[in-house]
């Protein structure tokens, strides 16, 4: 009996483990996806700082090359990785509507 108890404390610990793996490597991008459905419905990004993304990337960038000298936990080079696509898919919205709207204000004049 004490043999099935070990096993199924071992096997919580290990879908525990998983799940807090989980939760760290995608919990600092999902406050972004409100944000991104927020600014795609509103074809607005004037509260957006792109300078957050920019420290964002380096930071995660940074951290990369540091695991390749020294690696540590893989949790946290995925969540960079997560991080990094993040910031991307932001500062592409964030640009596409830019320039859409520069666009849209422009006046053409015929001469």
């Amino acid at each position: 009996m004490e043999q099935g108890s070990e096993e199924n404390m071992e096997s919580s610990w290990t879908l525990l483990s998983w799940l807090a793996s989980g939760v760290m490597v995608f919990g600092g991008a999902v406050p972004y996806v409100p944000q991104y459905q927020d600014i795609q419905r509103t074809n607005n990004a004037e509260g957006f700082s792109t300078r957050v993304c920019l420290v964002l990337l380096v930071a995660n960038i940074l951290r990369i090359f540091f695991w390749k000298g020294k690696q540590f936990e893989l949790p946290l080079l995925l969540q960079s990785v997560v991080m990094i696509l993040t910031m991307l898919a932001m500062l592409h919205l964030c640009c596409s509507i830019q320039s859409r709207n520069r666009v849209s204000t422009k006046q053409h004049h015929i001469t």
